[in-house]
């Protein structure tokens, strides 16, 4: 073979591995910023889900739990028998809402009176659960991706790359109080 043959890819060599190089630690870096910002739109979306499982939850148990009360307000209105001083028009109408009343509860309930709010405040606390563990397992996915980012821009020789295509170091996910705020729950 000749030795200027052998030089010159030798030559070509040392040029294109680096420019490879470079260019396979930028893709790199550019793939794992999609991730972060992947990962930063997944908060998005748990605090999204959160606010409105919340709200939404909390409004229908309170509903639901006023609804309970009225229900067993008119059964003991309807225990005690019709009420005086009503006009008869009065009088059918409290009779068509009794009757509703009577066809909505069963002895068993009455006897045993464990109130179907009860199961929706034990759904709206298991839902608060599971919205709140899909929240931090947003967070922990996205600081984990700013921290395999953040590794690679201070790491040499990557950082150099890093340093070229101007990537900054990410910041860790922190809690906006404004924005990220807890839904107060209140009845």
């Amino acid at each position: 073979m000749n030795p200027g043959l052998i030089i010159a890819i030798v030559v070509v060599l040392l040029l294109i591995i680096p420019i490879l190089w470079f260019v396979a630690v930028m893709n790199g870096l550019r793939q794992l910023e999609v991730k972060v910002e992947e990962a930063e739109s997944g908060i998005d979306v748990a605090l999204t889900k959160r606010f409105d499982v919340l709200t939404k939850l909390v409004n229908t148990t309170k509903g639901y739990a006023k609804h309970e009360a009225e229900t067993f307000e008119n059964v003991t209105k309807w225990r005690q028998g019709l009420p005086t001083k009503l006009s008869l028009d009065e009088k059918q109408q409290f009779m068509a809402k009794m009757d509703g009343v009577q066809a909505g509860i069963n002895v068993a309930v009455e006897a045993y009176p464990e109130l179907k709010a009860e199961k929706l405040f034990t759904n709206l606390q298991k839902s608060i659960s599971d919205v709140e563990e899909h929240l931090q397992a947003a967070r922990r996915l996205y600081n984990s991706n700013v921290s395999r980012v953040n590794t690679i821009i201070v790491t040499f020789p990557k950082s150099i790359v890093a340093g070229m295509i101007h990537m900054e170091k990410k910041e860790f996910f922190e809690a906006d109080a404004g924005k990220k705020e807890d839904v107060e729950i209140s009845f």
